[in-house]
């Protein structure tokens, strides 16, 4: 899945650098495998089409051979745990370094590549982030909370959270607050930021917060599966910052600590009675704050979003995105899902397989192992429509039979019956009326209409017009005519005392 989401970013116009963050992996293994694709003829429409298994065996045949000797030591990381760890020194790491590699460099020969990395990599200088128009959207929870939302029921304060984003070149904020930091807060917080700025960003940029990041790990940080779908849904990439590295989005960091100064400060001593209330005085304030002119230059935040971000940034999808539900099931031996109370078919095919079911306010979705999406349904809410959705062609033969039978009434049968023929319906319809319920006759009815479809309607309309004339209207009669097991002609049945009519059982 790695391989398709490189292709993915690659085809969006991003760097190696920021395909290697956003994929969650070295930059060296992005330009490796993207120069694979182009020589194999692999583009992102091609490779999602595909499983991992297949992809994987597309792309490397064979089993790559075993690398010679001992790696030279990944300096970037070695630079990295040094700055981490100030009681570190390069002894200390190039004794860890033998330990693994006895036969590597010796401790001279480490210093000086060191030293060369350091030279190489302009690590004793600082760069200048010049900020592209539209390119990043920097989010994050701030430091500071208040304790400002009065519940209207049982009179007690709560906390109020504050979500912060910052769009492209401008600088632009946008802030909402919420109860907790929770997951589904994270996601509605970041999905109101793009519609509020009226167009989607090239790249999102958060913390390591939990609500982002599942595993925050230096290569390969793995981005939550709600917060990944939602890059899905707007076509944008989600590049984390560095652990610990708060220069990787300096704007927010300091917009956020202006942000505390001013906008806290104004809400400091007020009191809301809901979140609604709360979040429209912060409009209030941040569009007041915006429109503030800079000290050193021309303009405002607010004049330069509308004159540089909003211009070049992407129009929004046309649905706003849902937060999805997303469960694992084991599909049982009725090949239906239970969520929320209801239950939804699925091939079944898939009976005792693990599969994940995708649940928003709207549809039910279910992928199986292979992330691939195996059905959809409406979902359900009333219960008076029944409990189980189920589509037909989930079915096996035997069950699909069996589940159109259940379907008709006595008004199908002879809606049925009417298009095959005269003789037909007076069958069915005798059959109908025959019995002191309806329902009786449901069964023979199935099984005269059911040999239109292996012996033809003129045949079945020419056996029940000779069973009619025959005065013998009975399924076994018809069966008996239709499949030539009785071909010579019948005598009528007789008149008789002890012959009872279709009017004793009326």
């Amino acid at each position: 899945m790695k391989i398709i989401e490189m292709l993915r970013l690659s085809e969006m116009g991003l760097s190696q650098r920021q395909i290697a963050a956003g994929a969650g992996c070295a930059k060296s293994t992005v330009g490796d495998v993207l120069k694979l694709c182009r020589e194999k003829g692999v583009g992102y429409e091609m490779a999602s089409q595909m499983t991992a298994a297949e992809l994987q065996r597309f792309l490397y045949p064979e089993p790559a051979g075993k690398k010679q000797g001992p790696p030279e030591p990944d300096w970037k990381a070695v630079h990295e745990e040094l700055a981490k760890h100030k009681n570190l020194n390069l002894q200390f790491m190039w004794e860890e370094y033998r330990a693994t590699h006895p036969d590597g460099l010796s401790y001279s020969r480490y210093c000086v590549h060191y030293r060369q990395y350091r030279e190489a990599s302009g690590r004793q200088v600082s760069l200048y982030n010049e900020r592209k128009a539209g390119e990043v959207m920097e989010v994050d929870w701030m430091g500071d909370t208040l304790d400002c939302v009065i519940n209207g029921e049982t009179g007690e304060t709560q906390m109020a959270h504050f979500f912060v984003a910052i769009i492209g070149y401008s600088g632009y904020p946008y802030v909402e607050a919420f109860p907790n930091e929770q997951e589904n807060n994270w996601i509605s917080a970041n999905v109101n930021a793009l519609h509020y700025y009226g167009g989607v960003p090239r790249i999102i940029e958060p913390d390591n917060c939990k609500t982002a990041v599942k595993t925050p790990k230096y290569y390969e940080p793995v981005i939550n599966s709600a917060y990944w779908e939602l890059a899905q849904h707007y076509c944008v990439a989600i590049i984390p910052a560095r652990v610990r590295k708060p220069q990787d989005k300096p704007v927010v960091e300091q917009t956020t600590g202006w942000l505390e100064t001013w906008l806290l400060g104004k809400l400091r001593n007020q009191k809301f009675f809901s979140f609604h209330e709360l979040n429209r005085t912060i409009r209030q304030y941040i569009n007041e704050l915006s429109r503030k002119p800079f000290q050193k230059r021309e303009g405002s935040r607010w004049s330069d979003f509308q004159e540089i971000d909003k211009p070049v940034l992407r129009s929004l999808p046309a649905h706003r995105y849902e937060i999805a539900d997303i469960v694992l099931r084991r599909t049982g031996d009725n090949y239906h899902l239970e969520y929320d109370g209801f239950h939804y078919s699925v091939p079944y095919t898939l009976h005792g397989e693990r599969v994940t079911l995708r649940a928003t306010s709207r549809i039910i979705e279910v992928f199986d192992k292979n992330h691939i999406r195996m059905t959809s349904h409406n979902r359900r809410y009333d219960a008076s429509e029944g409990r189980y959705v189920t589509d037909e062609a989930h079915m096996p033969s035997n069950h699909k039979a069996v589940h159109q039978s259940r379907q008709f009434d006595g008004k199908r049968y002879r809606a049925w019956a009417k298009k095959i023929g005269e003789n037909t319906y007076f069958i069915i319809d005798s059959f109908l009326t025959s019995g002191s319920v309806e329902e009786q006759g449901y069964r023979s009815c199935m099984g005269i209409l059911q040999f239109s479809k292996t012996y033809g309607e003129a045949a079945l309309e020419s056996a029940c017009k000779r069973a009619r004339d025959l005065g013998s209207c009975t399924y076994t009669t018809v069966k008996k005519i239709i499949t030539g097991v009785n071909q010579r002609p019948l005598s009528p049945i007789p008149s008789h005392e002890n012959i009872r009519g279709g009017e004793y059982y009326n």
